[in-house]
């Protein structure tokens, strides 16, 4: 977690272990562990088991500390992608108005129609999404802490992540109402969440193809009456909270991902998860003592 906080390496992150003996004080060692040793941990600790224990252990400590607030606000989804690997912003930008103006025929290249080139970006773009790592959250709105997180491959539709995420978030916490985007819009969604765990939904209903007629399910009708009336407008606005907690990975982690295959960076996006909930927890104490 040191190193995914830092952003370094395993061997830099020995270096700054042998640097730091206090740091290393602190964490509980006596000696400084190898880089193999820290490698081999990572792949240890985040297993499926290990990681579920640690956000139990998080959740407790929240509690304990009075910080949870779930009471008041309601539980909020959301997912994001990240990038594959590391790309120049201005480097990204380039290449995007290169393949437009390409497929528009501003641009031509030699031995190439406008069409076929155009077809070409299309079916790369279309491989690229398939591969996409994208990170799913639940998260408590009243201190932006990750009760439940699920991984994947591919730029697929949110509704399935969704049973998931609300089954282990209400195993941690005490969930009353749970706010989600359009992407999470499902008639079976409501009934889980409503008939099944007790937790009341507030979704728009937006999937499927616009029509002046009313949704054919009766959870999906009564939350067409009610956001036409905007009667869960104050609730449904603390579903900005999930993405406040998406922006504050990438910024503090960065948006990127070192892991080369599927099933590694998966790993790596549960570590970022951990690694805000320990952060944010740190923050939140030492704000406490300070004051």
């Amino acid at each position: 977690m040191l190193r995914e906080f830092h952003g370094v390496s395993y061997r830099k992150c020995q270096q700054i272990l042998e640097d730091h003996p206090q740091m290393l004080a602190d964490i509980g060692l006596k000696q400084t562990p190898d880089h193999n040793t820290l490698c081999r941990a990572f792949h240890r600790l985040i297993r499926a088991g290990g990681v579920n224990r640690m956000m139990d252990l998080l959740v407790r400590l929240f509690r304990q500390a009075r910080l949870l607030g779930l009471g008041e606000r309601p539980l909020a989804m959301d997912s994001t992608i990240f990038e594959m690997r590391h790309r120049s912003p201005h480097y990204d930008l380039r290449c995007r108005r290169m393949a437009r103006d390409r497929a528009s025929g501003k641009r031509k290249t030699p031995g190439k129609s406008p069409g076929k080139w155009g077809r070409g970006v299309n079916a790369a773009r279309s491989r690229q999404l398939r591969r996409l790592p994208k990170l799913a959250v639940a998260v408590a709105c009243g201190c932006h802490l990750i009760l439940a997180a699920k991984v994947r491959t591919g730029n697929r539709s949110d509704a399935p992540d969704f049973g998931d995420l609300l089954a282990q978030a209400s195993r941690r916490a005490g969930v009353k109402t749970v706010v989600a985007d359009a992407g999470y819009d499902s008639e079976a969604n409501h009934r889980l969440a409503r008939e099944e765990l007790g937790v009341r939904s507030i979704i728009p209903p937006g999937i499927g193809r616009p029509t002046d007629k009313p949704p054919s399910g009766r959870w999906r009708r009564h939350m067409k009456n009610r956001f036409a009336r905007k009667a869960d407008k104050k609730l449904y606005g603390q579903r900005s909270q999930s993405e406040t907690v998406h922006s504050m990975i990438k910024r503090n982690q960065g948006t990127a991902l070192r892991a080369r295959t599927a099933e590694r960076r998966k790993k790596e996006m549960l570590l970022k998860v951990l690694v805000h909930n320990i952060a944010l927890l740190c923050d939140e104490l030492e704000d406490r003592d300070r004051a």
